[in-house]
């Protein structure tokens, strides 16, 4: 790999500044290890995400791009880390998940329907307001112990040339930005306003990105059976019976709020 990746660090380091640059890194990553999908999204606070590069055929585009912006993102274990600035390098989706990822809507309604064997991602920090997520995606088959850590060896020139390469990427490069972000906020605020209370309303937000009642209350500093008792009266009060129409509300809050 070493004599290789001398040659496709020159290239990388020829197409900074030039459009060819992601497509570039994305071959030369390929070549150390095969994947089937590259996408880069920029993640500034709670923002939607700026897609800054995919390599997806149109079919995938619409579900890994378009559906995934309209809101899914904001329970995206990957758009979760890319706010922790401690998280840095490169990351199985299944490392950074919450405790009950694989149980939860968001997988079921949401991931599971992409058909990924595994995604990996470079968490980069480009500065204080930006942050990158360099994803490597694979239909058939995890990345072994061994795949992984060639990658991962070569997370330095990712991060410096993803840093110097978008370092002047502006959230004004997509637009109506601004109601887009209030949209989330005020899908998340929507759930049961004026019947659940702060607390509650926290529940939910953890509940739907994945998290088991006994993660949840130990961030929230709460026992694991104050969460249940939670949970019980929100379904109560929101009149439903399961996570799944819990799911369901908050994306059709989303949707209401683009009316």
């Amino acid at each position: 790999m070493q004599t290789g990746w001398i040659k496709q660090t020159a290239d990388i380091i020829d197409s900074l500044g030039d459009e060819t640059f992601p497509a570039v890194l994305a071959g030369a990553l390929r070549d150390i290890v095969g994947f089937d999908f590259c996408v880069v999204f920029g993640y500034s606070g709670d923002a939607q995400p700026l897609a800054l590069y995919e390599d997806f055929p149109p079919d995938r585009r619409r579900m890994h791009v378009t559906e995934y912006l309209e809101g899914p993102y904001i329970l995206d274990p990957f758009f979760l880390a890319s706010r922790d600035p401690a998280l840095r390098g490169l990351y199985r989706l299944s490392d950074i998940a919450p405790d009950r990822f694989y149980q939860g809507e968001y997988f079921r309604n949401y991931y599971e329907q992409t058909g990924l064997a595994e995604e990996i991602g470079y968490l980069v920090t480009v500065r204080d307001d930006l942050r990158l997520v360099v994803s490597l995606m694979r239909r058939e088959k995890r990345f072994s112990a061994t795949e992984f850590r060639h990658l991962a060896a070569v997370t330095p020139v990712v991060q410096a040339a993803s840093r110097r390469h978008w370092a002047n990427v502006s959230r004004d490069t997509t637009h109506d930005r601004a109601g887009i972000d209030d949209r989330i906020r005020t899908a998340f605020r929507s759930i049961g306003e004026g019947v659940l209370t702060p607390r509650e309303r926290e529940i939910v937000e953890y509940t739907l990105q994945g998290y088991s009642a006994d993660a949840t209350g130990k961030t929230l500093g709460i026992s694991p059976g104050t969460v249940r008792i939670h949970r019980r009266n929100i379904y109560a009060k929101l009149r439903i019976s399961s996570q799944g129409e819990l799911f369901s509300a908050f994306i059709s809050a989303i949707m209401a709020g683009q009316t």
